[in-house]
């Protein structure tokens, strides 16, 4: 009986071994195979630019967050969005602790010098907002007026480039909202900022008595791109996705239920 009761505990014992070791090759087969799901890449964006990105009940919500999880469903990768203001979010982008950025960030070519962008995915240009009574009718006339924008913007480098880089004049703000709140008080005589969040600022604060003004002379057309650090694999992923979105009517549904308008989608495929 003894004998009998070693030689099956033997027995259950090298069972137990035998299952564990096949456990563990078909854990290193998967890594090794590939088959494991892509990582969750960290997105930031300033969640402060409605009708873009902005915080509703603790919640990131907005055009951008809308197109970004259509995007990156079609693109097969799962992400964690995150409020981050822009200057610190360009500074995690360039140093390879974000993944990627979507907060209405305009491509040019200072910016691919330090960044790699997507297919552009939105059409927009500067404009002016001001007070209903203001004298203001131009880009000329802000030359002696003080001007607020966001810091780091196009916004920005379209009142430098009329006022010159260090004038006193112009007010430099952590995000648009800041800068509004500025002109609303009285401390700006404008502000210059993206079209749609100046006309939606307008449209839906009727009580602060603001109009925006266009000038195509001054300012240039701008297309919004998905920001990545420099290299990054995952943008041809995303530009694949991006075309996707524009072929199977996604892009234009989630456009037409933000904006009450249709998207331009071949001036934004002509510009790739």
């Amino acid at each position: 009986m003894k004998k009998f009761s070693i030689f099956i505990l033997v027995l259950i014992f090298t069972l137990i071994l035998s299952a564990c070791g096949t456990s563990k090759d078909k854990t290193e087969e998967s890594a090794s195979s590939g088959t494991d799901s892509k990582k969750t890449l960290r997105v930031v964006t300033d969640a402060a630019y409605a009708p873009f990105e902005y915080m509703d009940k603790g919640k990131i919500v907005g055009f951008d967050a809308d197109f970004l999880k259509a995007a990156a469903k079609e693109a097969g990768y799962k992400y964690e969005l995150v409020h981050v203001p822009f200057e610190p979010l360009l500074l995690e982008l360039k140093n390879k602790t974000a993944d990627v950025g979507i907060s209405a960030i305009t491509i040019n070519d200072e910016r691919k010098l330090t960044y790699d962008f997507s297919v552009p995915y939105f059409l927009s240009t500067n404009k002016i907002l001001v007070p209903e009574d203001s004298t203001i009718k131009s880009a000329n006339d802000l030359k002696d007026k003080i001007v607020a924008v966001q810091s780091s913007t196009t916004g920005q480098e379209a009142v430098e480039g009329l006022l010159g880089k260090n004038n006193k004049n112009i007010k430099k703000f952590e995000n648009t909202n800041l800068a509004i709140m500025e002109l609303t008080s009285g401390g700006a005589d404008a502000v210059v900022a993206d079209n749609t969040v100046v006309e939606e600022y307008a449209k839906n604060n009727p009580d602060k008595k603001l109009i925006v003004i266009e000038d195509k002379g001054s300012f240039e057309p701008e297309y919004y791109g998905l920001a990545f650090p420099k290299d990054a694999k995952i943008k041809a992923d995303f530009d694949k996705a991006i075309n996707t979105l524009y072929e199977n009517g996604t892009y234009a549904k989630l456009y037409q239920e933000w904006f009450k308008s249709e998207p331009d989608i071949e001036d934004l495929k002509a510009q790739q």
